[in-house]
């Protein structure tokens, strides 16, 4: 777990009290994710496999009366940022611009659900990168929601019923404020791997018909590690091409007169993209066959074959490259030199324009792979990558020993 993730509800609470001069109501954290294969296909009613890091975003939070909904975050650096009071009830898309938007517009979202928000503190403190691909908006609108919902006092424990909503409705919920408050058009796979993801599991979430299936992946078991490498290099969803990939899968999708690519199966690839223009078809090629590789993962992993896994990883990134044109030189770059120095499989993750690729490695090659992308990002005149190896980790909870 990372050195800050342990504490960082206890910095939350330590925050919230030099704030607002008492502790907490409630205290929630969300963690950000990777995705071990399946890109660019949730918004294609595909299927997806990532997993929860140990990196955390924690909401420390209490309830007020008079409408306001007051938002400050603290950095690594303990230096709070405090925006400017927001009235819930005025919260109107594209009206709250930067970090603020995001727990702003899961406050509209709620309210708009017909929540009963009488205004809120919240204090937010964390440890998932940011831009580096690994969901930290995510992270910080489930870890929103669930603070929110907790002060309105919406049950929140047990199964799911009209009053009680269940993690998958929670994770749309989360994706409306992205989606149409902060104006990013992404889909439901960061938020649900949020909420969703366990210990020591991958989550592979059928997107169209919601089933969720807790996958095994134990690295440590077959002497293997998932390295995450973050290229420090930056993207922003909704100012990048991200926008132009998915209206051109709609596209697709309506000139193949149905309701989205997950109905394209793969034996009927080629028949599908000959009706399509020439510029469409690498997109669809990418969505189809992600979905096929994101299966044979799974399959694999079911029958302990985790091992056997990392030439789809590296499959996946081809196709990310080279067809749906989402990678960048400094992912392709920690790719190359990561199979270079004996990788199992590599890939970028995430929506891509920057941010994080992924390797899996023999535990005791951990060195040897990350030395070759250090010498590699030398040669070119690089700032160095970050890394660090992923541990499947527990979705979203109450930080019950935080509060109060």
């Amino acid at each position: 777990m990372p050195a800050d993730s342990a504490d960082a509800a206890q910095r939350a609470v330590a925050a919230f009290r030099a704030r607002h001069g008492h502790a907490p109501e409630v205290c929630w954290g969300a963690p950000g994710r990777v995705n071990l294969i399946g890109e660019h296909t949730d918004y294609n009613d595909g299927f997806v496999l990532p997993f929860a890091l140990p990196h955390r975003t924690v909401v420390a939070a209490s309830a007020r009366d008079d409408g306001l909904l007051n938002l400050t975050t603290v950095g690594a650096d303990g230096r709070p940022q405090i925006a400017e009071p927001l009235h819930i009830a005025e919260l109107e898309p594209g009206h709250v611009t930067g970090w603020a938007a995001y727990p702003a517009g899961v406050a509209w979202v709620l309210r708009e659900e017909g929540v009963r928000l009488g205004g809120a503190d919240l204090v937010i403190c964390g440890d998932v990168p940011t831009g580096a691909g690994l969901s930290s908006s995510a992270a910080l609108e489930c870890a929103t929601a669930l603070s929110l919902l907790d002060l309105a006092g919406t049950p929140l424990d047990g199964p799911a019923d009209d009053a009680r909503p269940d993690l998958t409705r929670i994770a749309r919920w989360a994706q409306r404020a992205e989606n149409d408050f902060v104006g990013a058009p992404t889909g439901v796979l960061d938020q649900t791997a949020s909420l969703c993801c366990t210990a020591a599991h991958v989550l592979f979430l059928d997107v169209r018909s919601g089933e969720q299936i807790q996958v095994p992946f134990d690295t440590a078991a077959h002497g293997l590690r998932l390295l995450v490498i973050d290229t420090r290099t930056r993207h922003a969803h909704s100012e990048s091409g991200y926008g132009e990939r998915r209206r051109g899968c709609v596209a697709a999708a309506e000139a193949l007169e149905i309701e989205s690519l997950r109905e394209v199966a793969h034996s009927g690839l080629d028949v599908a993209t000959a009706r399509l223009p020439e510029e469409l078809r690498p997109l669809v090629r990418h969505v189809v066959t992600e979905n096929a590789r994101v299966e044979s993962v799974v399959t694999m992993l079911t029958e302990g074959r985790l091992d056997m896994i990392g030439p789809l990883l590296t499959a996946s990134h081809e196709s990310l490259r080279d067809d749906y044109r989402v990678s960048s030189p400094e992912l392709d770059l920690v790719v190359e030199s990561a199979l270079a120095a004996g990788a199992l499989g590599a890939r970028m993750t995430g929506g891509g324009f920057g941010g994080s690729a992924i390797a899996l490695i023999r535990s005791a090659a951990q060195a040897e792979v990350e030395e070759s992308i250090i010498a590699a990002f030398d040669e070119r005149g690089l700032a160095h990558p970050r890394f660090f190896a992923a541990l499947p980790s527990a979705g979203a909870g109450r930080e019950e020993s935080s509060a109060g």
